[in-house]
């Protein structure tokens, strides 16, 4: 039972304020007037006792007690948020025939959930599941072999393909841990290191290459990797750095204890996941799937990266659509 004031309003209402710093944003997000945002907070610690947000600054800054109680105030609403998704299921019986590709990312956690809550739902479907790098999902759908795919974005516009924009991950840098402090900070690092590259067939390979040549960025040709986990392994036993994403970092969990994460050292950047579906689907399906996709990968995913990598707040986030 949660004490007397503390509401899943009033959470919600919290969540909102810590994300957008702003009262009116938060508003905006959750619907309430902006006095009733302010009257949710005041009750919120007046109920827990303490402040969680420093009202003097702009943009509103969560207090140390504020980033401890948003840290577990994500995973409750990301529970919530999960569970009234599978209550509300999805209307997919009238489909008899579904090919979905799943980028390789979410196979530790994000994919399982997923397809069971779509063969839940998919009682009379035939059901086929890929999971590839983003590359082979792209190419997949423009050859319309899946009726679905989610990867990272190629950036343009695919013809006969619709994309639904599901979350914004951005590019870090990972490095054997406690390197980085030996050495001196992140250039000395890259100076020390090699760099450990993702093969360029891939489409992260591509986009990180491309990033580097407009910042006339250049590592020595030496390491070029295809499979993710091989690279992190790599990384994790002091033969390298490299460039990856949340996502990627995450799915390399077991080898956290020899990895560090940090912001890229130059210009940063970022790739965005995206669902695709073919334009002659009927857009209720996708856009179903979509909203299933944003609520695992926010709680999955997204809660702990945040709660590991406190200064990815912001730059890690879901993109709702419009």
């Amino acid at each position: 039972m949660l004490m007397k004031g503390v509401t899943l309003r009033g959470l919600e209402v919290f969540e909102a304020l810590a994300a957008t710093g702003s009262v009116a944003q938060a508003a905006e997000r959750t619907g309430l007037s902006q006095p009733a945002v302010s009257q949710q907070m005041r009750n919120l610690e007046t109920a827990l006792g303490t402040e969680l947000v420093d009202h003097g600054r702009r943009p509103m800054q969560l207090t140390s007690a504020g980033r401890s109680f948003l840290s577990r105030t994500q995973v409750v609403l990301g529970q919530l948020r999960l569970a009234q998704n599978e209550l509300t299921v999805m209307d997919l019986t009238h489909l008899s025939v579904l090919n979905l590709g799943v980028i390789d990312d979410f196979d530790n956690d994000v994919t399982p959930q997923l397809v069971t809550i779509l063969a839940e739902n998919m009682t009379r479907c035939r059901f086929k599941l890929v999971t590839a790098p983003s590359h082979e999902i792209v190419e997949a759908m423009r050859a319309r072999s899946l009726h679905i795919g989610i990867s990272a974005s190629p950036g343009g516009v695919m013809e006969g393909v619709i994309e639904y924009p599901l979350a914004r991950d951005p590019f870090i840098l990972v490095a054997p841990r406690d390197r980085m402090s030996e050495l001196g900070g992140p250039e000395a690092l890259m100076r020390a290191l090699p760099f450990l590259r993702y093969d360029r067939d891939q489409m992260i390979g591509r986009q990180i290459e491309a990033h580097l040549a407009r910042l006339k960025l250049d590592f020595p040709e030496r390491f070029e990797i295809g499979a993710h986990l091989s690279l992190m392994t790599l990384v994790a036993r002091g033969m390298g750095w490299a460039i990856t994403t949340p996502l990627g970092y995450m799915r390399a969990a077991r080898m956290h204890d020899r990895l560090e994460a940090h912001p890229l050292p130059f210009t940063p950047f970022a790739r965005t996941i995206a669902l695709f579906a073919a334009a002659d689907w009927a857009d209720r399906v996708p856009r179903d799937v979509a909203r299933t996709m944003r609520m695992l990968v926010a709680d999955q995913v997204m809660g702990p990266a945040l709660r590991q990598l406190p200064w990815l707040d912001g730059k890690l986030r879901l993109i709702e659509p419009e």
